[in-house]
């Protein structure tokens, strides 16, 4: 896994780097500028460029173009800086005073490179006027794109646009990732992330992390030829209405394809007698088998005070691990999420998107959107959950973790998503992986089935039918030696 840092969290590690360390904030601004350059000077050799433009802010940001441009200088390469008006911090003061070179007049289409220094992740105002401006005419000149630690105008706590935003070509990281290259808008606009290290040091503190192909791989041990299917475990769904039959027949496919021992369904009559003859492996109940590893419950189910009273018992009674899903979040948002307060069981998993995610809460979905690790930390700290915050990228907390899942892409932003990814994770809890292990694996192999999908039929054409039949290809290409 990869650390993802948010902006104070960034800010902490500056500081202990300066402060505790020793190292000069000029010293480290030298770094930076230098670390850019390369990355420049990589790109103009590939590209054949002859031409780089730096586009520099006033705050430390800009200070970090203004010693990029002078780096450039130094090897030789022509480059213009376009310097945006503002009160100039200490350190950009400093290094524009050192910068040599010459000055563009504007931002204009025949810019080769374009190097944005506008903005650093500290941004959390809209962005007005001449800056406006400025990245307007960066993203409509055509130029290749490289933006210094995130593109100007991306949050660096949650994507969120800013107003308006550069689109990058490529994002130089400066020390660490940020939790805004991968949540919201984020990905949109960093084009390739490219972390260089120049000797920040993270204090000891709790941070976010990415998982990676091989953190997912490890999650797929060699089988036993001496097993049964006793061995690895059952899944019971408890999924399907009259008017959403479907829900139920998605997230037993992906748990069938889990690696689990026993997929067992309870739902409606008018849905087991309709799934029964296309999918005989399952086992059909008419109540939860609560001996099962896990329960997952609310797929199609619609919401109703039953299904509330069924979640609240379980709550009480079942020892397993109890995930909670679409319609089984939406009761527990009308009737009471305070039962999640007094629950028995040994782990319960909540996988709300964001529209769910405000209905328990009561917290508005911009606020959600603005905040998404903070409420998600919070809430599963609160309740004593494991909770999976699902959007383009998700937040899985359980309060002492967190962790963005990032793969996956728009073929994934339409019905039955949510129900896939539900069944595969109760497949990976009753198989033996523990709640955060499970969510993240089920959400991740989804993900990259999505996107080889997508290669395929094109996000626009891509189904969940799609997905299911691409769930082994996924795991085949995580797995592979």
């Amino acid at each position: 896994m990869k650390r993802v840092l948010l902006n104070e969290q960034m800010r902490r590690a500056d500081g202990y780097t300066i402060d505790a360390l020793g190292v000069p904030s000029e010293e480290l601004m030298r770094r930076v500028g230098e670390a850019i350059a390369d990355e420049v000077e990589k790109i103009c050799r590939e590209r054949g460029a002859k031409q780089v433009l730096v586009v520099c802010g006033a705050g430390n940001n800009g200070g970090d173009g203004y010693v990029c441009a002078s780096d450039l200088l130094r090897r030789g390469i022509a480059v213009e800086v376009f310097a945006l008006g503002g009160t100039l911090s200490a350190d950009c003061s400093r290094e524009k005073s050192r910068y040599s070179g010459g000055y563009a007049d504007t931002i204009s289409d025949s810019a080769e490179i374009i190097v944005d220094c506008i903005f650093g992740t500290g941004l959390s105002r809209d962005v007005e006027g001449e800056f406006a401006e400025a990245i307007s005419k960066i993203n409509a000149c055509g130029a290749f794109v490289i933006s210094a630690d995130i593109p100007s105008g991306i949050n660096g706590d949650n994507g969120l646009v800013c107003g308006c935003a550069v689109k990058a070509d490529l994002t130089v990281a400066v020390a660490e990732l940020k939790a805004g290259f991968y949540l919201s808008d984020g990905p949109d606009h960093c084009g390739k992330v490219v972390v260089k290290d120049i000797g920040i040091t993270l204090p000891d503190q709790k941070v976010q992390y990415i998982f990676e192909n091989s953190d997912i791989s490890i999650l797929y041990p060699k089988r036993k030829r001496n097993s049964n299917k006793g061995t690895y475990g059952t899944a019971q769904l408890v999924a399907g209405s009259k008017i959403y039959k479907g829900a139920a027949a998605l997230s037993l496919q992906t748990a069938l394809q889990s690696g689990c021992g026993y997929v067992k369904l309870c739902a409606p009559a008018e849905v087991a007698d309709v799934l029964a003859p296309r999918f005989p492996q399952v086992i059909y109940n008419s109540e939860p088998d609560q001996t099962a590893d896990c329960i997952a419950v609310g797929m199609g189910c619609s919401v109703s005070e039953e299904l509330y009273e069924l979640i609240k018992g379980l709550l009480q009674t079942y020892g397993g691990t109890l995930l909670i899903d679409a319609d089984g979040l939406n009761s527990l948002a009308r009737y009471g999420v305070g039962v999640l307060k007094s629950k028995k069981n040994r782990t319960v998993i909540l996988t709300p998107h964001i529209k769910e995610f405000s209905r328990l809460t009561g917290k508005k979905v911009q606020y959600i959107l603005q905040n998404p690790i903070k409420t998600a930390e919070e809430f599963a700290s609160e309740y004593g959950v494991t909770l999976l915050l699902k959007s383009s990228s998700s937040v899985l907390s359980d309060g002492a973790r967190t962790a963005i899942l990032h793969r996956g892409n728009s073929a994934l932003a339409k019905g039955g998503s949510g129900d896939m990814l539900s069944g595969l994770a109760a497949g990976n809890v009753a198989r033996g992986l523990s709640a955060f292990e499970a969510v993240a694996c089920a959400s991740y192999v989804v993900g990259v089935s999505a996107e080889l999908s997508s290669r395929q039929k094109t996000e626009y054409c891509v189904t969940a039918k799609d997905i299911i039949k691409n769930l082994h290809v996924a795991v085949k290409c995580l797995t592979a030696p």
